[in-house]
């Protein structure tokens, strides 16, 4: 699920002003959704769940309809919403229906259901029974009653985004099997348990099997954020299993769903604990601090060795971009000797790795409480160390006033596309703002730049970073295409899991 989740998620998105990632900065620009982006089937085509095939298996009656159970009992609110046989139909609100809606798809719409794609587009239903409500369990059946899946129903352009291919009880057990999957891989790929990291990723929407669900860790907190109303509503099951399937390695769970949670389902959430409290400092802040209170508050958390302070509640996102750690990593091989410029700094992330070697190193965001915040990071691993500098300012008038003095830029923008109407925007966007590095910067300098625009492809990008550096007439190599790191998996199924992509750049 993509950094700023406002893309087909209906996420209420933060806005901020070019050159910053801080929630209220002022242009209209966020991260793009990690679930529920795009509109494109596994074959990279508009699609509304495909076309033809048929499965002899698990035909239903001929009303369509799905099974009720007469004993079935309304859970509690918010809890886990099981019948005594242990099935989910509507979330488990109160008075809430427990039995699924049923889902028939038109004829020839089941094929990419068939190539396991999460997604079921409105376009491709024929009926629908139940009367689900949004975030309502659903069964989807093709055109002949055969059985294709289950998943959270919402009435908008991606209709159902599915949890199972197999006719199964969406309940607590489920969910439970669904989290200790992701923990189990987040250890086997060497991401979780280790003593020099306690920040990463547990559940990453599409990429995990939980469409509309992300799931960050910050040492024994996790943050959650729903992105759909299925989530929202078993929102306190999530948090009470998380601890249980993490082996105690987490101990509080903070609910973040204010601001991806779909506008129209009129939720009213409000953010807050689900279980444990407070596991960090979350009083004071500085007198006359510019970031608006968060110098001084959350907690501090090990990245690769490095400190970095996060506050879940007001920092934006989760409180951290956990997805360029593989990337900042990689900096630290080019970054030695070098006078480093870090655009969109945000918090500090790589001009923290950077002052790991760095000759110089200045970090620029349009936003006051952006840099504050990478000055203290910047303290906490380096004390008041004069190698490095923050600006706020906007980053396209900081380009355009410099000259050849970096010989190291980062070009890491918040997304300059949140939808396809405004692709052609976004392309123009990143030709402008490479150009301008690629102009800028010492010859032999090298040049890492990225796009989180769940919209823009990988191809897309490219090609505008080709036209840019063609623009300047100067040599350009490519020596690394990077990607977002394996705690945030891309379902191969789900093309559109994979938001982030990003060159590193040789500039003779």
């Amino acid at each position: 699920m993509p950094r700023n989740d406002n893309n087909n998620t209906g996420g209420a998105g933060k806005t901020r002003a070019a050159g910053s990632r801080i929630p209220g900065a002022g242009s209209g620009r966020g991260r793009t959704s990690e679930t529920g982006k795009g509109g494109t089937d596994p074959a990279g085509k508009i699609s509304e769940t495909g076309k033809a095939g048929t499965d002899p298996a698990g035909k239903i009656s001929e009303t369509g309809k799905g099974g009720t159970d007469p004993a079935g009992k309304i859970s509690e609110a918010g809890k886990a919403g099981t019948d005594p046989a242990g099935k989910t139909g509507r979330a488990g609100e109160t008075g809430r229906a427990t039995s699924p809606a049923t889902v028939i798809l038109k004829k020839g719409k089941e094929q990419s259901i068939r190539r396991y794609h999460p997604w079921i587009f409105s376009g491709a239903i024929s009926s629908v029974s139940g009367n689900p409500k949004e975030g309502d369990v659903a069964e989807i059946y093709a055109w002949d009653k055969t059985y294709l899946a289950t998943g959270h129903w919402a009435p908008g352009s991606i209709a159902v985004r599915i949890l199972s291919f197999e006719k199964c009880s969406i309940d607590r057990e489920f969910f439970r099997k669904r989290l200790a999957d992701a923990f189990r891989y987040r250890i086997n790929s060497g991401i979780a348990g280790r003593s020099d990291t306690n920040v990463w990723r547990l559940v990453h929407g599409e990429g995990d099997g939980l469409p509309g669900l992300v799931v960050d860790i910050y040492g024994s907190v996790a943050v959650l954020q729903a992105h759909t109303a299925g989530f929202w509503h078993i929102r306190q099951m999530i948090a009470d299993l998380i601890p249980e399937v993490t082996g105690g390695l987490v101990t509080a769970v903070y609910d973040k769903s204010e601001g991806t949670l779909p506008f129209m389902a009129k939720l009213n959430p409000v953010n807050g604990y689900l279980a444990g409290g407070l596991a960090g400092d979350l009083s004071g802040g500085l007198a006359g601090d510019p970031s608006g209170g968060l110098v001084g508050k959350g907690t501090v958390v090990t990245e690769n060795g490095f400190k970095f302070r996060i506050d879940w509640e007001k920092g934006q996102k989760t409180g951290f971009f956990i997805d360029q750690r593989d990337s900042r990593s990689l900096l630290r091989q080019y970054s030695n000797g070098r006078k480093v410029l870090n655009m969109f700094g945000y918090t500090g992330g790589f001009s923290v790795y950077a002052m790991s070697n760095a000759s110089l190193v200045h970090t620029v965001d349009s936003s006051a409480a952006a840099t504050a915040l990478a000055d203290e990071n910047i303290n906490l691993n380096f004390g008041d160390d004069s190698r490095h500098r923050s600006f706020t300012a906007d980053a396209f008038g900081f380009l355009s006033g410099m000259d050849r003095e970096y010989d190291l830029i980062i070009l890491d923008p918040p997304a300059f596309a949140k939808h396809q109407t405004a692709l052609n925007q976004a392309l123009q966007g990143y030709r402008r703002l490479n150009a301008m590095a690629i102009q800028k910067i010492k010859p032999g300098g090298i040049l890492f730049t990225f796009s989180c625009s769940q919209v823009v492809s990988r191809d897309d990008f490219r090609r505008s970073v080709f036209v840019a550096a063609a623009n300047t007439g100067r040599n350009v190599r490519i020596l690394h295409q990077t990607g977002q790191p394996a705690d945030h998996p891309v379902n191969i199924y789900h093309p559109e899991s994979e938001y982030l992509k990003g060159l590193v750049l040789y500039i003779e």
